[in-house]
Order: C-alpha cells, then structure tokens, then sequence
C-alpha cells in the first residue's frame, strides 16, 4: 500500500488556502473596570484570550472585530500594545473591523491593526480626551446635608463632586487631558502614517464621523465585511476561529453565588447601578 504525499501534488497556494485560519477577537464594550458586577475591556480581562489568538496552529491573520465606544486611555494603549507586540514577534498580519461603533478608545484599539475596515454606516473617529461628572452641591444644602471632607494634601480632594468646583482643579484637570490628547494623537500619526488625508486640528477635535466619511479621511482603509474581506484575501476555504471567553462550570456558578450573597447590600447594587448608568451614557454619545 502506497502513502500519497498530500503537499507533493497539491499547489502551494491551494494549500496554503486550506490552511489559513483567521482567528476573531472581540473587543466589545466599554474600556476599564465598571463596578464591582460589570467588567470593561482590560488587559487583565483580554490577556489570555489575545495570547491565544496568536497561537492557533495555521494562523494566518487576527482580526479585531471592535464595537466599543472607548473608555480608560492607559487599558486602550495596553491593550494595542500587547497586540501589536505579539504581532510582530508572530509576524501576522492584523486586520479591524469596526461594528456599530469604533470611537475614542475603541479606535485606538482599532489602531491597533494594520488594516481597519468599517461599515458605511460605523461611527468612527472621537480622536479626543472627555471627563464628565455632577455637581452635588446645591442639591445638598437643599436637603440639610452636611458635607465633611478632610484629606492630607491641598489638592487630594480636588473635583469632589460634593464641594464647589475652582478653577485651579479645573485647570489641573484640562493639562491631563492634554497630555492624554497628545499620546492619543501621535498613537493615531504612527500607525496611520502616509494615509490620513484631512488637517490634524479636524481629525483631532474630538469629532467622529460615518464610516464612510471615516475612509475619506484615511481614519480606515476600507468598507467591508470580515467574512467577505477575509475570503477575498484568503481563500473561500478560509476557517475563522472565534477566540471568546469561556469560563468553566464551576466559576460560572461560583460567581452567580457571589451575586447572590450581596443582594442584601444596598451599596453593592447602588455601585452597579451608578456604573449601569455611566456605561449607558457613553454608548447614548453616538446614538446607541
């Protein structure tokens, strides 16, 4: 009985159709910790999965299915960065594909890739830094409320929500999101070096834009669907490998207990609501 060696007569480009794997990663959500019940996008959350991505026996590129509107600056550059490291030392190729949403933080991660591909209707861009809060302190005098606040250090309590805001905080405040303006924009002049096509004091307002207004500008490379964009790169016989979290059993009801045994506490809930609510406010920005 004779062994027929498959690779001896099978072209090597149909072979290497047959073996290219794409695997997927999600990045969906908001960027950083919200509460105690609800987890953002991290490094820490993200790590393993991203590891795994790049090991998958026949890769052949990742892509970044991203739909987030942004959130923490420090998770979204960790987060690029361990992609862009294992990229390089894998040598694979990294393609994005923005969903309904890729702004702020979710474009830096978008950046991340080398080929970013949106729908015609995506929102892109938000190339800015945004810091939102309340102020309590009316509704607290209103209501008999006295404040008590004591800190070591003149400016540790600076922007309490509870206390008259002054200018000085304030202004504290706008030099750190200068500097996490400019990270921001020379991260989006690196890795989109050679393809924007609009004045910087536009791109960098802070504004965003269609998808397809989005490719006008060089904020993406193209318009497209992962599974038809891969298939034209990669054959039709390309296998796309969903790289998701899958949590065994036992953590699974570990964690459904560990909610449970705190649905007495008042504040635990209090927490998840306010981080709920903050949450659904940074979708609401782009009309989601």
């Amino acid at each position: 009985m004779s062994v027929v060696n498959f690779r001896a007569w099978v072209p090597v480009e149909r072979w290497r159709e047959q073996r290219a794997v794409i695997a997927v990663l999600p990045l969906v959500g908001v960027i950083g910790g919200m509460g105690n019940f609800r987890r953002g996008l991290s490094l820490l959350s993200l790590s393993s999965r991203i590891e795994k991505a790049f090991k998958i026996k026949g890769l052949a590129g990742v892509v970044l299915a991203v739909n987030s509107p942004g959130g923490s600056p420090v998770q979204s550059a960790l987060i690029s960065k361990r992609i862009r490291d294992l990229a390089q030392e894998k040598d694979i190729p990294v393609y994005a594909f923005i969903e309904d949403v890729g702004a702020s933080g979710g474009y830096w991660l978008a950046c991340a890739a080398d080929h970013i591909y949106a729908q015609s209707t995506s929102i892109v861009g938000s190339i800015g830094v945004v810091s939102g809060g309340f102020g309590f302190v009316e509704m607290i005098s209103k209501l008999g409320i006295e404040r008590r606040l004591h800190s070591a250090g003149e400016k540790k309590a600076m922007l309490d929500p509870f206390s008259p805001e002054k200018p000085a905080h304030v202004k504290h405040l706008k030099i750190l999101q200068s500097e996490m303006h400019e990270e921001f924009k020379e991260m989006v002049r690196e890795r989109r070096a050679g393809k924007l096509k609009e004045e910087e004091k536009e791109l960098f307002s802070g504004a965003f834009w269609t998808g397809k207004k989005a490719m006008e500008m060089g904020l993406i490379d193209d318009l497209g669907d992962l599974h038809q964009v891969m298939q034209r790169l990669y054959g039709d016989k390309v296998k796309i490998r969903m790289i998701d979290e899958r949590r065994p059993w036992w953590r699974q009801r570990f964690t459904v207990k560990r909610d449970v045994a705190y649905s007495d506490l008042g504040y635990e809930y209090t927490g998840s609501l306010m981080a709920a609510i903050e949450e659904r406010m940074i979708w609401n920005r782009f009309g989601l």
